[in-house]
């Protein structure tokens, strides 16, 4: 850590998680979180309301917090950044709203940034400087999303997404399906280890029609119709088998896709990041096939894979060393922001 670069603190409102990261530089002092997952359990889905309510409560004792584990004043703060979009409207209206506010009470600059690439530009406090360029896979409740990035700070290309159902949605769709609870990704994860991944053949949406894009809403519909005709045969559900069979047909998708960007675009770096990027059977599967393809393969630690302030701390601080000016403070929260747009 070098003394002299600035110290940015990042603020992350888009879904359900109130996050608050400090960095300087690539080294990350702080992330502090505040979730509201389980107020939203009960409903199976993220209640927006709910959502915006919850970031009021928790934005200042999660500022707080982060400051007190970095040691640092809000004074000593050089910049703020805060997710402009991607997201829930209103979440990102209390995000934006407090971020003005601290930026101007303390005469500092603000950068209203990019959802999505923060959660590429989150790997650079693990793993150091991003190669230019690499490609992205970004997974996660609301995006599955493959990017070509030659400057995270601000050459961010998309070459596919998702066209119905992100695999985050598939994963908690599914999870409602096995009566597992709401978020389904961690648990069906965890019931995947005990089940067979090849016992049942479920489809592979767009498994090979030669575009980079992505489609689980079959297979959500597909796993859903299984489990019914066993439900109507009077026979159990193999609740383990149909997990890991799920998540692997997810997994073969995304890892496929991933690397076909990589081979059709000459670049041998892979990152992958967002919620699903902490799924443990996607890691080793990305692993194995990276190896198999001579790309290299960059995934943050889990914790930062899921929505934080430390990403889009980290975006932040990349966009003061490059040189890119702050945002006007009339900066709106706009929830369909383009991963074109780094920042506003």
């Amino acid at each position: 850590m070098i003394r002299d670069e600035p110290l940015v603190l990042g603020i992350e409102t888009s879904c359900d998680e109130t996050g608050v990261g400090i960095v300087r530089g690539h080294t990350l002092l702080a992330d502090a979180i505040a979730s509201s997952v389980d107020q939203h359990a009960r409903f199976g889905g993220v209640v927006p309301e709910v959502a915006s309510r919850a970031h009021l409560e928790a934005m200042g004792p999660t500022v707080e917090r982060a400051l007190a584990d970095a040691g640092v004043a809000f004074t000593d703060v050089d910049a703020l950044a805060v997710t402009a979009g991607p997201g829930l409207p209103g979440a990102l209206m209390v995000g934006v709203a407090a971020a003005k506010a601290y930026a101007l009470s303390l005469g500092k600059p603000l950068y209203g940034v990019n959802h999505l690439a923060a959660h590429v530009c989150v790997d650079q406090l693990e793993h150091g400087p991003l190669p230019k360029p690499c490609v992205a896979m970004l997974v996660s409740g609301g995006h599955s999303s493959l990017l070509l990035v030659p400057d995270v700070a601000g050459d961010v290309r998309p070459l596919g997404g998702t066209v119905d159902d992100a695999a985050g949605e598939a994963f908690d769709k599914v999870a409602r399906v096995l009566d597992l609870g709401f978020p389904g990704g961690p648990v069906i994860d965890r019931m995947a280890r005990e089940g067979d991944p090849a016992a049942i053949a479920f489809p592979r949406g767009k498994y090979n029609d030669g575009t980079y894009d992505f489609s689980f809403s079959g297979l959500k519909t597909a796993v859903a119709r299984w489990v019914e005709a066993k439900e109507r045969a009077g026979e159990p559900v193999p609740v383990a088998d149909v997990a890991a069979s799920f998540q692997e047909a997810v997994v073969d998708v995304l890892t496929r896709k991933a690397l076909k960007v990589c081979k059709d675009n000459g670049v041998d770096h892979l990152l992958i990041g967002g919620g699903v990027a902490a799924n443990s059977r996607l890691r080793a599967l990305a692993a194995e096939r990276c190896a198999d393809a001579g790309v290299r393969l960059r995934v943050p630690r889990p914790k930062l894979c899921t929505d934080n302030g430390a990403m889009v701390a980290a975006l932040g601080s990349e966009l003061v060393a490059s040189g890119i000016g702050p945002s006007d403070l009339e900066l709106p929260a706009d929830s369909s922001l383009p991963v074109e747009a780094v920042t506003l």
